[in-house]
């Protein structure tokens, strides 16, 4: 299991210097990769009467393509993932360029988490429709691996038309790996179908061999093999060793391929507390440090 972490948007998001930091410790202590959220544009709770999203207009967050391809440059080993980018509200074929640019510089790092998110504010002030982005998402992914796999892309599909066109030049993998945030039946089947490996939300337990077993059955009916499907864990510093390590066993006990330990939330305020969270969860899964 490859054990990451997530780049705390919410905490360290207005420095720059503390994504170089942050990035260069985080593959100095041997985690496999570094995580990002995503959200475009936040509600203002004042307009927005009972606003209750989690994130609102004055949380920070630095755009994920962008901040990936910056540490492109800082780092050589991190894999580099969206988790998630909140695909169907941005341009497929924008989406597509600009996932192929960051694993071009990084040599071949991205992975590229996708999800449909909650933020129907966020939606609208892009100028896409929130109600049908289930189904939008799907075409989506499928126009994707076209444009990165094909130099010359015809595709009509219901709600993307593309003619004789092409991206160049192309990701250095040749699909860009798509993951996807699931925490619905509709999700974990869709996940499935499409995905090259999942985001489950929920802990382990029964709730999540319940998902897994929906994720399992939509990728047999759709003539794929369970067993090459990724799944990607996730749990939180609370300023606990033992409960990362405890956490990383159960993880590993799932056969979870991935997991990635979040540091927001924890009370930490400053680059210096956040480094030092990361050499203690360093050390409490296990990773080697330099």
């Amino acid at each position: 299991m490859r054990v990451g972490v997530v780049f705390p948007q919410t905490e360290l998001g207005g420095d720059p210097g503390a994504v170089r930091a942050f990035g260069a410790r985080a593959e100095e202590l041997g985690f496999a990769h570094l995580l990002a959220y995503d959200h475009v544009l936040g509600a203002d709770p004042a307009v927005h009467q009972g606003w209750a999203g989690p994130y609102d207009i004055d949380t920070t967050f630095h755009e994920p393509l962008v901040l990936l391809g910056y540490l492109a440059a800082l780092t050589s080993t991190l894999e580099l993932v969206t988790g998630v980018i909140i695909l169907p509200q941005r341009q497929t074929a924008l989406v597509a360029k600009q996932a192929a640019e960051v694993d071009l510089l990084s040599g071949g790092r991205l992975r590229l988490g996708v999800g449909l998110g909650w933020n129907a504010v966020e939606y609208e002030a892009l100028g896409e429709q929130f109600g049908n982005r289930g189904k939008r998402s799907e075409e989506q992914l499928e126009l994707l691996r076209l444009l990165w796999t094909q130099r010359s892309v015809t595709f009509e599909g219901r709600h993307h038309r593309v003619i004789g066109a092409g991206l160049a030049p192309h990701p250095v993998q040749r699909p860009i790996p798509l993951w996807m945030g699931a925490a619905s039946p509709r999700a974990y089947a869709r996940a499935g179908r499409f995905a090259d490996g999942w985001f489950p939300i929920v802990p382990p337990g029964p709730a999540l061999e319940e998902a897994r077993s929906l994720v399992d059955a939509a990728a047999r009916d759709a003539g794929r093999d369970p067993a090459g499907i990724g799944m990607e864990g996730r749990v939180q510093w609370r300023h606990d060793p033992d409960a990362i390590a405890a956490g990383t066993d159960a993880w590993a006990r799932t056969g979870a391929t991935h997991l990635s330990v979040d540091l927001m939330g924890a009370g930490l305020r400053t680059v210096e507390q956040h480094l030092a969270a990361l050499e203690a969860v360093a050390d409490a899964a296990g990773l080697t440090a330099s």
